[in-house]
């Protein structure tokens, strides 16, 4: 299997090409287009995309679909639903953390499941459900604006907004925790943030899509009248 990121990293788009009888899994939604070679198969099972009904805890579908180069080498190609960046990350008998909606595409043989957050982190209000990518293969992960990668030695840590985290190594520790009291929250537009503790790395995205939307919202002008589709307009 080759792979090539293209676009980014505003709009990173996965190529993928696979020789006959190789496969990958993707999110449904995730797929751009295919070569005809390409066959689709939708999976639940184990040995499809996601191993429990856990997953839909994580965010997840229960469903994964299976690209397989059945009558010759085939290209098959995917993307995220929001503009931003795509990261191979290449695992060997380890296993990697992602926060909800990050995973996009993975080599068959690698276990994803979802394991709960721990106790801090729902008293922290951040019902945190990470995904957790096990095995060796590669995986692809998926961020809004661009992926950044932050190294942490032992006795190192690092905050980081909740709404930015995108993965974390899985000898990083982690708990999740409010920034100050309901003053200090309203005025600062901060809320729930993620602490992690070395050894080992962190990514997070450059851009939230809440506050996205939020900033889109507030730049939207409030109708008071109807122009002829319906739709209400400033007059």
């Amino acid at each position: 299997m080759q792979v090539a990121i293209t676009h980014r990293p505003s709009y990173a788009h996965l190529v993928v090409d696979l020789d006959v009888g190789e496969s990958i899994l993707a999110e449904p939604g995730a797929m751009v287009s295919h070569d005809p070679e390409v066959s689709i198969e939708t999976s639940t099972t184990r040995d499809g995309l996601l191993s429990s009904a856990k997953s839909l805890l994580g965010g997840e579908s229960l469903f994964a679909n299976e690209f397989v180069a059945e009558d010759g080498p085939g290209t098959v190609t995917f993307a995220p639903p929001t503009p931003g960046d795509v990261r191979q990350h290449d695992l060997r008998g380890e296993t990697l953390y992602a926060v909800d909606g990050a995973f996009l595409a993975a080599e068959p043989g690698l276990d994803i499941d979802s394991e709960f957050g721990g106790l801090k982190s729902m008293l922290a209000g951040a019902s945190i459900t990470p995904l957790a990518l096990s095995g060796t293969g590669i995986v692809f992960l998926e961020a809004f604006g661009g992926i950044e990668r932050v190294d942490l030695d032992r006795g190192d840590a690092y905050v980081v907004d909740n709404e930015h985290v995108v993965a974390w190594e899985e000898s990083v520790e982690f708990g999740a925790r409010r920034v100050g009291g309901l003053k200090s929250t309203l005025l600062s537009g901060e809320g729930i943030v993620m602490e992690f503790d070395g050894p080992g790395s962190v990514w997070y995205q450059t851009r939230g899509l809440d506050t996205f939307t939020s900033a889109i919202a507030e730049a939207l002008p409030v109708g008071n009248g109807d122009d002829d589709n319906g739709i209400n307009v400033d007059i």
